[in-house]
């Protein structure tokens, strides 16, 4: 079960918003009914899920109810219509006492302009929501200093807000979310108030985090290319409707509407794109098979290379050529003894790094994981099939 569900949820702001959202379900649409009612639809049956331990981002443009929607998952809004349930629990039933605990414990969030407290310092900054919980001093500036270390801040500890720059500010509000150890981080617009330099080495920043404690995150960005670097998941949100929800290569390569090809159409796909994203399985495997097995599976296969891998992972290719002149020439015992090493491509590297070795190569070039094993293939003709412009690529199928 994902740990947020977010159910038909809609938001109308105005005088009547049970009745403007009435008027929607009968087909009027945001601007119409901005300018007959004075309601203004933020969200319109918004339904997502948001897994344990992934960075969700949530992006579109000013206007499109990507803060509205964050705000409504520790009920800082209330929806107009739709239910939101985290880990089980139905968050818009809590009563005051739960709603309260609720955010104390399973949330934190960090906000565009720091949301400092300009008369405390660094370390009592990030130790406020512990203060809040009625943690001992004692403990909860210890468990402070350490935030306020690991987001390298070491020796700013007694230094007050007004003293620090952009980026040094945001790292401090990134220390107190995580400081209260919330399963979930809410993050709106968190880096967009920073200098592009900085806005990079806050994204890098968050990134080493969360591989470490793989918290849920929910990032609200207006900014394609962080959310294509920061997401394992993205939504697109179009004037408070859903245009798509997909990992950066779904979006990237399948836009589900013209809004998000429109979105999409710049963005440099061999950059950003990694292999694992656009491989393809192995026609064959092949282990420690004799030659006639081989060459047997190569025929059933119609395959004219095969991949061998072994224990200590990927070992490299036979042909099935070869595979035919060592069963004749009596030359090996089995497969993985002809295997000849070649290139292979590690699977987190962009396709651009990996452009080289694919053009060079006479067959597709293997793909392997951080331990070696074989995780898939790569071809010049893949490549070319990913990076065609769309307008190609439709065309062809």
């Amino acid at each position: 079960m994902a740990l947020i569900e977010v159910r038909h949820v809609s938001k109308v702001f105005g005088p009547a918003p049970k009745k403007a959202l009435a008027l929607v379900r009968e087909g009027m649409g945001k601007d119409e009914l901005l300018a007959r009612t004075r309601n203004v639809l933020a969200l319109d049956d918004v339904t997502l899920s948001v897994e344990r331990g992934e960075t969700f981002v949530v992006m579109g443009l000013s206007g499109s109810g990507k803060s509205t929607l964050i705000r409504h998952l520790n009920r800082l809004i209330d929806p107009t219509e739709g239910e939101i349930r985290i880990d089980g629990v139905d968050v818009l039933g809590l009563p005051n006492r739960g709603l309260e605990t609720f955010r104390r414990e399973k949330t934190a969030m960090v906000f565009q302009r720091f949301g400092l407290l300009p008369h405390r310092t660094v370390i009592d900054n990030v130790a406020y929501g512990l203060e809040i919980r009625g943690v001992a001093k004692a403990e909860r500036r210890t468990r402070a200093a350490a935030w306020v270390s690991t987001v390298g801040l070491a020796g700013y500890e007694d230094r007050y807000p007004a003293e620090l720059s952009g980026g040094m500010q945001q790292r401090v509000g990134l220390a107190r979310a995580l400081c209260t150890d919330a399963e979930i981080l809410l993050m709106d617009e968190a880096f967009s108030a920073l200098d592009p330099l900085i806005r990079s080495q806050m994204q890098d920043e968050l990134m080493a985090l969360q591989g470490r404690l793989r918290k849920t995150i929910v990032f609200i960005t207006h900014d394609l290319d962080e959310a294509l670097r920061l997401g394992d998941r993205i939504a697109i949100l179009k004037d408070g409707r859903l245009s798509q929800v997909g990992t950066p290569a779904e979006i990237l390569l399948h836009p589900a509407d013209s809004y998000v090809r429109a979105f999409v159409k710049d963005v440099n796909r061999a950059r950003v794109l990694t292999v694992d994203a656009v491989m393809k399985p192995p026609p064959l495997r092949l282990t420690d098979e004799t030659l006639e097995e081989a060459l047997a599976a190569m025929q059933r296969r119609g395959a004219e290379i095969g991949y061998v891998v072994g224990d200590q992972g990927y070992r490299g290719i036979v042909t099935r050529d070869a595979v035919s002149a060592a069963l004749r020439n009596h030359a090996a015992p089995n497969v993985a003894a002809i295997a000849v090493d070649s290139p292979s491509i590690g699977s987190g590297v962009s396709i651009a790094e990996a452009l080289p070795a694919t053009l060079a190569s006479t067959f597709p070039v293997a793909v392997v994981d951080a331990d070696g094993a074989l995780a898939g293939i790569i071809s010049a003709d893949r490549v070319g099939e990913v990076l065609a412009p769309f307008e190609a690529r439709e065309a062809a199928e």
